[in-house]
């Protein structure tokens, strides 16, 4: 007789979400995506191989039904969208920080310390370290160094 699986798939998972007070419906922009909105945060899930739901849009605050990025600037986190960008206030940070949590508890995602701290970000720009991109410099072969004679 066959065992029963423990994981639940990608509706059931969507299902599960439901009935925690998440707001599911479709995201046309990613095939088979679901936006997951609760509190003013949002992400997409859309169904995975290895996994009952993968994020195919990671957690941050819903903006005029887009899920907004969440920028590092090292001094301030802001909240970033195809139109506009904001600093992003505490009472958006609690929100996608216990979106995120509660998320991944209900789809069996994984917690890490990390991200258990507080609410961490997409991209880091810190603006000290802006333009210390530079490549390095090709190494020189010996053959190829210029010779300095004495004279």
């Amino acid at each position: 007789m066959r065992k029963k699986s423990r994981h639940p798939n990608f509706d059931q998972t969507l299902d599960l979400l439901r009935a925690h007070s998440f707001d599911v419906t479709p995201f046309a922009a990613v095939a088979g995506g679901m936006l997951v909105s609760k509190h003013g945060a949002a992400a997409v899930l859309a169904p995975a191989a290895d996994a009952p739901a993968a994020c195919a849009v990671s957690p941050g605050a819903l903006v005029n039904g887009e899920v907004a990025r969440l920028l590092d600037r090292g001094y301030q986190k802001f909240i970033k969208t195809s139109q506009f960008e904001i600093p992003a206030t505490a009472h958006q940070l609690h929100s996608i920080h216990a979106f995120s949590e509660e998320l991944n508890q209900l789809t069996g995602g994984i917690s890490l310390y990390n991200e258990s701290l507080g609410t961490t970000g997409d991209v880091y720009r810190y603006d000290r370290l802006r333009g210390r991109e530079a490549e390095p410099a090709a190494p020189v072969e010996p053959w190829q160094a210029p010779v300095e004679h004495c004279s």
